[in-house]
């Protein structure tokens, strides 16, 4: 078995390793969120944390890790016979991301289940991880469904897998752990509130500390049992710790005083509901525990702030994460006091307010732009180029959907065949039974119950006779914004309209699930500004210090485009694209650019690609070439104001493709 990475020897990220161990200590907490950057040992200091959780007594032969002082009443493997426990090590359970639903909750033999009348159940993962450490790399890249589900069980302690009437219910009360890179997207507001703490992490910029970071990294690849064992004494230390804050903690005192001061803290950050409430009650307790003090300070109110707020406080992508500390601090101030048996602060406990684990810690667009001259005819001449210029307020946008009906990755755009959503019919299963159509199969097996010798009330149901349910839920698509940045665009007032137009679609792709990407072209070429991603933030990054200028090179932007489209569909041929071309039609760059444009445009509406031209020709005189674009296109045309949910232009717009599917 390869030797873990020692937890204290990760070189600083205090703020991690406090927030592990804080709920190593109080998994009431609600488990973790580390957000960061790749190469920032998250994943180091999560798997490492299994070796400081103090050993777990069993009920021998129990597949669900029942406590032998408490066994589940309604565990499946139970009634369980008194006997000696087993003790074993606190498990360390990994969900990958392209698990199924089967392997999260456990799978139920449907077959058996109606043939026999037994529940012959399969635990899953949720089982695996009781009383033990649930960790998910890369949650946010995770099915929307599947993390429901987790977060679900993580928030009741238990797991339910229902299956036509039949049920299975088992105890999962286990720390959670999820680690993401923001630059991969983000996870929805209402997901993020279920993490009880995040953490921000990034590599240290300090020459020194980057140097011990890489001197521990290659003492542990040369020899990892040795490196573990220079540690060990410090492992054995802060594992003591542990467990004595789990056993201070029920002995800690949240004052009223400390109590007003969190709830006072909440309001004046805003944040929704009142689980940030319970979670920062929580979270100053444990740090009390962890201290060594059965008091909570002002210190433990303010740290517990700093870990369990700031993910909170996002109303949409685009918000920045983080709290305000002056903020933070005269909130506490003005409400410090109010509690008169709450003790005056003193020295700290060991590791201070802030429970700072002690062994193996290391060293510690514009908005001046000018604006563009005019030629004779009123638009720019597009002779130099413009800085960037902000973008207006985003507004809620009409839905705009791939016709037809496909089969990519979950989301909540265009119609597609899923695993989750309205039955529409059945199906011979392929591979194991995932969702029994009862109906269906007891159509199947009626006619062969003669044959089969039926005597009594029971159905004899074979094999043959299952069927599985069709479903029809929503995918999430590629996106592909196509913006013209040239200096026919390039007036301040129509410039901010579009890129807030463009913000506004990229916050309804954000919400419905999907891949985005941008194109841009100005000048002589255009270019890929963001591969096709999940991260809406880094488009609306990138669409920010868009700079504008130049002639309008539309055909090289529109093969730019497709390029973008056979690369992706080599890489994910199940995710279907919508194409949004933001311009006023225009076309001066390059030889012959109407009729380059026209041919690139061709290109689109031979392959059936859904697309939608954004419309932003301004002024009383109006050349229409947009439009003419996308009858090219083979697609349709909306104006800026047509675009918003609340105009009057039109109910709910699907893009016509050339061809639509049956």
């Amino acid at each position: 078995m390869t030797t873990p990475f020692p937890f204290t020897a990760v070189v600083g990220q205090d703020d991690l390793r406090l927030a592990l161990l804080l709920n190593a200590v109080s998994p009431a907490v609600g488990g973790v969120l580390v957000r960061g950057e790749k190469g920032t040992a998250k994943s180091t200091a999560v798997r490492a944390l299994s070796a400081l959780l103090p050993e777990v007594p069993v009920v021998p032969g129990c597949r669900f890790s029942c406590d032998p002082g408490a066994p589940d009443p309604g565990c499946p493997d139970g009634p369980h016979e008194p006997g000696p426990p087993r003790r074993r090590p606190a498990r360390m359970v990994e969900l990958p991301v392209g698990a199924s639903e089967d392997r999260l909750v456990g799978a139920l033999d449907i077959e058996r289940a109606l043939a026999e009348g037994v529940k012959a159940f399969e635990p899953g993962l949720l089982a695996d991880a009781h009383r033990g450490i649930l960790y998910v790399d890369e949650v946010n890249l995770l099915h929307d469904h599947l993390v429901d589900l987790l977060l679900d069980a993580a928030a009741m302690g238990a797991s339910y897998v229902e299956r036509e009437g039949v049920s299975v219910r088992h105890a999962a009360r286990f720390l959670l752990v999820g680690t993401m890179n923001p630059e991969e997207g983000e996870l929805r507001p209402q997901l993020l509130d279920r993490f009880g703490l995040t953490v921000e992490v990034a590599a240290s910029r300090e020459p020194d500390q980057r140097v011990e970071v890489v001197r521990r990294r290659l003492a542990y690849d040369d020899d990892p049992a040795a490196f573990a064992a220079r540690w060990a004494a410090e492992e054995a230390a802060v594992r003591a710790r542990v467990v004595a804050a789990r056993e201070l903690l029920p002995s800690v005192r949240l004052g009223d005083g400390a109590l007003r001061q969190i709830a006072a803290t909440c309001a004046a950050f805003e944040v929704d509901g009142m689980r940030a409430d319970i979670v920062m009650a929580r979270t100053a307790t444990a740090l009390a525990a962890w201290a060594g003090r059965t008091e909570v300070l002002a210190e433990d109110v303010r740290q517990a702030a700093l870990l369990a707020l700031p993910h909170r406080r996002r109303r949409n992508p685009f918000d920045a994460p983080g709290l305000d500390e002056d903020k933070l601090d005269e909130t506490l101030e003005q409400h410090s006091g109010e509690d008169d048996d709450d003790p005056d602060p003193g020295p700290d406990g060991p590791g201070g307010g802030g429970g700072q684990p002690e062994p193996g810690e290391g060293p510690e667009g514009g908005d001046s732009a000018a604006e563009p001259e005019s030629g004779a005819d009123g638009l720019p001449s597009g002779g130099g180029e413009q800085s960037a210029v902000r973008a207006a307020e985003p507004f809620r946008t009409k839905v705009l959907s791939v016709p037809g009906i496909g089969q990519g990755a979950a989301g909540r755009r265009s119609r597609a065949r899923t695993e989750h959503g309205r039955t529409t019919g059945a199906r011979r299963p392929r591979g194991t039974l995932t969702k029994l159509h009862l109906a269906a199969t007891v159509q199947a097996a009626a006619p062969h119950q003669r044959a089969r010798g039926r005597s009594g009330p029971g159905l004899v149901v074979r094999r043959d006779d299952l069927r599985q349910a069709a479903r029809e839920g929503r995918e999430g698509n590629l996106v592909l914004f196509v913006v013209d940045a040239s200096g026919s665009m390039a007036a301040r007032q129509r410039m901010s309209a579009v890129k807030g137009a463009v913000l506004s679609l990229l916050l309804d792709a954000y919400q419905r699930r999907d891949k985005v990407g941008l194109v841009t072209f100005r000048g002589a070429a255009a270019e890929v500004a963001l591969p096709p991603t999940s991260s809406v933030d880094a488009a609306a990054a990138r669409l920010r210090t868009l700079p504008t200028g130049g002639r309008t090179p539309l055909g090289a932007g529109l093969l730019r485009a497709h390029e973008v489209l056979r690369v992706e569909r080599l890489r994910d041929p199940a995710r279907r694209a919508l194409v949004v071309v933001v311009t006023d039609g225009r076309a001066t760059g390059g030889p012959e650019p109407l009729v380059a444009a026209s041919r690139a445009a061709g290109l689109f509406a031979a392959g059936g690609v859904a697309s939608v031209v954004v419309d932003c020709e301004s002024g009383p005189v109006r050349l229409g070439l947009a439009g003419r674009l996308a009858h090219e296109l083979g697609g349709t045309a909306v104006t800026l104001d047509e675009l918003r949910a609340d105009s009057i232009a039109g109910l709910v717009r699907d893009v016509q493709g050339n061809r639509r599917a049956a």
